[in-house]
């Protein structure tokens, strides 16, 4: 998969509700360049799916079935990882 350049992402970031807005636009503004490569690639991912997943994934109604997006969630959410 193809990385976005920041501008795209920052754009992507973009949500239909204020909360996911609130969640990724300060992690991308603050941590995305520090990101490897294949998580850059792993939360471009995430951006892909739709709001009411993302929104049940971040408020931790739901799990996301797809590890390497789970563990994103954890990472923007700012939580240790295991």
């Amino acid at each position: 998969m193809e990385l976005m350049n920041i501008a795209r992402v920052r754009w992507a970031c973009r949500r239909g509700m204020l909360e996911l807005d609130v969640i990724f636009q300060p992690f991308v503004d603050t941590h995305y360049e520090n990101l490897s490569e294949k998580d850059k690639v792993i939360f471009v991912r995430l951006l892909e799916c739709e709001d009411p997943e993302l929104f049940a994934w971040f408020m931790g109604h739901e799990d996301c079935p797809d590890p390497e997006l789970a563990q994103m969630v954890v990472t923007v959410r700012g939580r240790p990882k295991p």
